[in-house]
C-alpha cells in the first residue's frame, strides 16, 4: 500500500489491503503512541468505535476493539453512525481516542480506518507517522522492544454504547437555529452510515422527510446513489415536488444538494449560503470563510462582492480544519460537500450541513435556487486519470510544459490544477474556464499529456 495514511486515514480494498491482521496492528500501534506521548497518563484510556455499513467493516471493527483492548484501553462500540457522530461522541465522553471505520464515498470493496484524538479532532500528521512507524517496528519488521501486555484486570473491557445515536440527533436539533416545519426534502442517505440519523434529525426539527438510499444491507452503499450519484436524488425532488434534496456519502461526512426543480448545488454554492447566514447571525468569525484550491472561481467572486475573505488551502478537509483552527475561523469546506461549522463539529458534518442548509431556507422563505444563486459557478472540468505514477506529478518536465501552455491558452479567464489524489491511485485534472467547451478540450488534452508522462 505504499505509505499507510493518506489525507484521510488509511484505505484500501478491504481484506487485500486493509486485512483485519492491519486493522489490529494498527490499532495497538495507536494505543502505544498516544500513551507513549502523555495522552492515557493518569487514567485508565477509552476509546469510541464506530463503522458505517459496509460488510468489511464488521470484521474490521472486531480487529480494531481487539487490539485496543489488547492493549490495555476501554471501548465503547457506538455501531453504525457517521463519521462525525463518532468524532462528537469521542469529544461530549471525554475519550481518548476515537476510531472511524469507512472508506466515505468510496465504492464498497473499499474500506478505511480513521483515528481521532481526544476532543473529536483528527490526529495530526506526527501523530500519524509515529503510529505507522511503530506498526511496522513492532508488528511488521519486530524490531523494536517487545511491547508490555496488560493481563488481568489490565486489559480493555469491551461494551456497546447505544445511547449514541439519541446524544448525536439531539445536539443536531439543539444547534440549529431555528426548525424547518412546512418544508418538504428528500434525503439521500447512500445506503450508508447517516441512514437512521439523519431521516430522524429532519423529522425532528419539523421536515417532511421523504428517503431513497436508506436500505443499507453492507453491499449496497454508494452504488448509484449518495452524493457522488445524484441522478436518483433529482429525479425524486421533482416527483415529490419537494423544496430540495439532500444527499450525503457513505459515512456522511459531505452534504450536496439539489434545488426544487432537480438542479445541483455544490459544496462551493453551500458555503456561500451558509457564509452569509452566519455573518448576518454574527458568527461568521472575521468575515472569513476557508476553502481550497479547488473552490470554484466564481465562489471566490462571489466572496469578494459580499465582502466576505476568502482563504484557501490544499485540497482536503483536515488542511480546512488547521487552518481554521490556526486563525479563529467558523466556517469552511471543500466544494465536495465536506463543510466544517468549527463551532458545532470537528470534522465535516453532512448532516449538520444539511440542517443548516433548510435553516436557511425555512427562516428566509426564499427557494435554494434563489439562495444558491448568490454565486455563478464557472464551467469546471475533473478528470481522473489512473494508473499513473502519481509521485511524480511535480517533478515532470513535460507535464510541466503541457500545464504552462495550457496556463497561456486560458489566460486570465480560466485556470489549471494538477494533483495526486490522497485517498485513490488517481491524478486529478482539474480545468476552469469561462466557456465550457474550452475547459474540457483543455482538460482532455491534459489528461492525454498526464498519462504520457506519468504512465
Amino acid at each position: 500500500m505504499g505509505r499507510l495514511f493518506g489525507t484521510d486515514g488509511v484505505r484500501g480494498v478491504a481484506n487485500a489491503d486493509l486485512t483485519a491482521e492491519l486493522a489490529l496492528g494498527l490499532s495497538v500501534a495507536a494505543a502505544h503512541v498516544l500513551a507513549e506521548v502523555g495522552t492515557f497518563e493518569g487514567h485508565r484510556p477509552t476509546a469510541v468505535v464506530g463503522r458505517d455499513p459496509r460488510a468489511s467493516g464488521e470484521f474490521l471493527e472486531a480487529a480494531v476493539v481487539a487490539g485496543l483492548a489488547s492493549a490495555g484501553v476501554d471501548v465503547l462500540r457506538v455501531g453504525v453512525l457517521p463519521t462525525p457522530a463518532v468524532a462528537y461522541l469521542t469529544g461530549v465522553l471525554g475519550a481518548d481516542l476515537g476510531v472511524m471505520l469507512s472508506a466515505s464515498h468510496n465504492a464498497m470493496p473499499d474500506n478505511g480506518i480513521k483515528f481521532f484524538a481526544r476532543g473529536g479532532h483528527k490526529l495530526a500528521d506526527e501523530l500519524e507517522d509515529r503510529i505507522e512507524a511503530a506498526y511496522y517496528e513492532n508488528t511488521v519488521h519486530r524490531t523494536g522492544a517487545p511491547w508490555e501486555r496488560p493481563t488481568g484486570a489490565g486489559v480493555g473491557r469491551v461494551r456497546s454504547y447505544d445511547e449514541g445515536f439519541d446524544q448525536y440527533v439531539a445536539h443536531l436539533i439543539a444547534v440549529l437555529p431555528n426548525r424547518l416545519d412546512g418544508l418538504k426534502v428528500v434525503l439521500d442517505e447512500a445506503h450508508g452510515a447517516a441512514a437512521r440519523v439523519s431521516p430522524e434529525a429532519f423529522t425532528r426539527a419539523g421536515a417532511e422527510v421523504i428517503t431513497i438510499g436508506a436500505e443499507p444491507d453492507g453491499l449496497n452503499i454508494n452504488d448509484g446513489c449518495g452524493s457522488t450519484h445524484l441522478d436518483q436524488l433529482k429525479a425524486a425532488v421533482v416527483e415529490h415536488g419537494a423544496d430540495f434534496g439532500i444527499a450525503h456519502d457513505g459515512d456522511a461526512d459531505r452534504c450536496l444538494a439539489v434545488d426544487g426543480a432537480g438542479e445541483e448545488v455544490d459544496g462551493d454554492q453551500i458555503l456561500a449560503v451558509l457564509a452569509l447566514a452566519m455573518r448576518e447571525a454574527g458568527t461568521l468569525r472575521g468575515d472569513a470563510v476557508v476553502g481550497t484550491v479547488m473552490s470554484n472561481l466564481g465562489f471566490k467572486i462571489a466572496m469578494e462582492r459580499e465582502g466576505i475573505h476568502l482563504v484557501e488551502t490544499a485540497v482536503g478537509d483536515r488542511y480546512v480544519l488547521e487552518s481554521m483552527k490556526e486563525h479563529g475561523y467558523a466556517l469552511g469546506g471543500e466544494q465536495s460537500g465536506h463543510v466544517i461549522v468549527l463551532d458545532h463539529a470537528t470534522t465535516g458534518d453532512g448532516t449538520l450541513t444539511g440542517l443548516m442548509l433548510a435553516a436557511r431556507v425555512a427562516a428566509t422563505g426564499r427557494t435554494l435556487a434563489d439562495l444558491a444563486a448568490v454565486m455563478r459557478r464557472l464551467p469546471q472540468v475533473l478528470i481522473n486519470v489512473p494508473d499513473v505514477d502519481k509521485s511524480r506529478v511535480k517533478t515532470s518536465a513535460e507535464l510541466a510544459s503541457a500545464v504552462a501552455e495550457a496556463e497561456r491558452e486560458l489566460g486570465s479567464t480560466g485556470r489549471v490544477l494538477l494533483r495526486p489524489s490522497g485517498t485513490e491511485p488517481v491524478v486529478r485534472v482539474m480545468v476552469e474556464a469561462a466557456d465550457i467547451d474550452q475547459a474540457r478540450s483543455v482538460a482532455s488534452r491534459l489528461a492525454d499529456a498526464v498519462k504520457s508522462a506519468l504512465g
